[in-house]
């Protein structure tokens, strides 16, 4: 039916809320059939005299509350009723609640992919009661087999005893901030940084200093001003794929800012949220410098993040004692469950096998990014789950942010990764997540037409 108008005159609401209404008031009507065709965005827009960008996110709203499917190639369609049915994988009690404005990695839907998981997960339930029991801090041996052979792809190689199996990356985090500084003592890290690392920072009463950026990353000489006259107690950095500048620190940097932390004796605590993601990359700090090196790697944005499973690299025996102590206080002890589950996939490939995906996915979205958005209006890497957008005059961040509520993209503003100086007019645009990749290219072409439009009431 690609010759449906909706009549917006009858509405008080903003217009793409009321094209939205007007799908779902005709289907309960009858007037839209499952599988019937909407018009073309932009031939909808001419047809009511409005925006491109209004009609965009009318049919995003209608797609967020299920009431229509697009597909590349075919355009938007009526799901009707029978879209209510419970996807691969997901339980129909259990209600989809996502947050977009958290950085996630693309969600799997290749079916075979879906069914290999849950298989792992049906193979360790063999055994539930025995991962229903407290088991000793730190993982289990087989746990730790696991995570010394998934670091061994960013090239560590360590023994176990310096290996822990952790609830998540954010509690490791906190376990090392304040196993490393008490309150009012500084930690230094990037001027524009992981929001988790400024929550855990402020909850601990640590100071967070922010260091000036370049491409390349933190400048050195910064660094060395900084050690000393603040005396720090560490430098957290997130060198791959930093979040959110999607920047990488490339080897001859990471170098010098190892010399630089080892001549001050400042540990380095490494996020290496996103380090699995390259297939090549600079090597971790824990393999330049190991013996001054925190190093977490977090599975939620290599697997997934209800995977609430992170190790951590402590820099010798010694230091993990204490690390331990502290973790077991405050979590008493990573979920046996879930590192039963990661540990099946790590062994029978399956974790290789997402990763796969969530590359090859990534790297097709942000192709999607390079050929709608207009050349150098953003900053991403070909394989990141984001963008780090400079917002052109006039926008302002509040007001892109409400502009681009409705896409299905999660966009969130500088202002909760700055630690040093004032905000700048930049956003951070999240391309992964339950979206699909058809959402996310609407969502581009909205976004380039508002880049060209600029602020514009719909």
């Amino acid at each position: 039916m690609t010759d449906w108008m909706p009549n917006l005159d009858q509405s008080d609401k903003p217009r793409y809320l009321a094209i939205a209404d007007a799908i779902a008031s005709d289907i309960v009507a009858g007037r839209l059939s499952t599988a019937d065709r909407l018009p073309p965005q932009r031939k909808l827009a001419a047809r009511l005299g409005i925006d491109f960008t209004t009609v965009a996110r009318g049919y995003g709203e209608a797609q967020k509350r299920g009431l229509v499917i697009a597909k590349v190639g075919q355009g938007t369609s009526v799901a009707g009723r029978a879209f209510a049915s419970s996807p691969i994988g997901r339980s129909s009690a259990r209600p989809l609640m996502v947050d977009l404005s958290m950085n996630l990695p693309p969600e799997q839907n290749d079916p075979a992919l879906l069914r290999r998981m849950q298989e792992g997960i049906a193979a360790i339930s063999q055994d539930v009661m025995g991962l229903l029991r407290y088991q000793g801090f730190g993982g289990a041996p087989a746990d730790k087999d696991a995570a010394s052979s998934w670091l061994g792809r960013r090239a560590l190689v360590p023994t176990q005893d310096r290996i822990f199996v952790t609830p998540g990356a954010h509690p490791a985090l906190l376990g090392i901030f304040g196993l490393l500084a008490q309150r009012g003592e500084v930690i230094l890290c990037e001027a524009i940084t992981y929001p988790g690392a400024r929550a855990i920072a402020a909850q601990l009463g640590v100071s967070l200093v922010g260091l000036p950026i370049d491409r390349d990353g933190i400048d050195p000489d910064a660094f060395a001003d900084a050690c000393r006259a603040l005396k720090p107690k560490a430098l957290y950095l997130n060198p791959t794929l930093h979040n959110p500048t999607t920047l990488t620190i490339p080897k001859d940097r990471r170098d010098a800012i190892a010399a630089t932390a080892r001549h001050f004796n400042v540990p380095i605590i490494e996020d290496d949220a996103y380090g699995f993601i390259p297939i090549k990359s600079p090597p971790p700090f824990a393999a330049i410098v190991p013996d001054i090196t925190w190093h977490v790697a977090g599975l939620a944005k290599c697997i997934g993040a209800g995977l609430r499973v992170a190790y951590v690299l402590a820099p010798d025996t010694r230091s993990g004692w204490p690390f331990m102590a502290a973790l077991r206080t405050a979590n008493v002890m990573a979920s046996p469950l879930t590192a039963a589950i990661a540990t099946r996939w790590i062994e029978d490939g399956t974790a290789d096998a997402i990763l796969s995906f969530i590359r090859a996915e990534a790297a097709a979205r942000q192709s999607l990014a390079t050929s709608i958005l207009p050349a150098g209006s953003y900053q991403a890497d070909p394989i990141s789950f984001n963008l780090w957008i400079n917002l052109p005059p006039p926008w302002t961040r509040s007001a892109f942010i409400g502009h681009m509520r409705e896409t299905g993209i999660g966009v969130v503003a500088s202002d909760v990764f700055t630690v040093a100086g004032t905000p700048h007019e930049a956003v951070r645009v999240c391309l992964g997540g339950p979206t699909s990749r058809e959402q996310v290219r609407r969502s581009l072409e909205f976004m380039a037409h508002s880049f060209t439009d600029g602020p514009a009431l719909a």
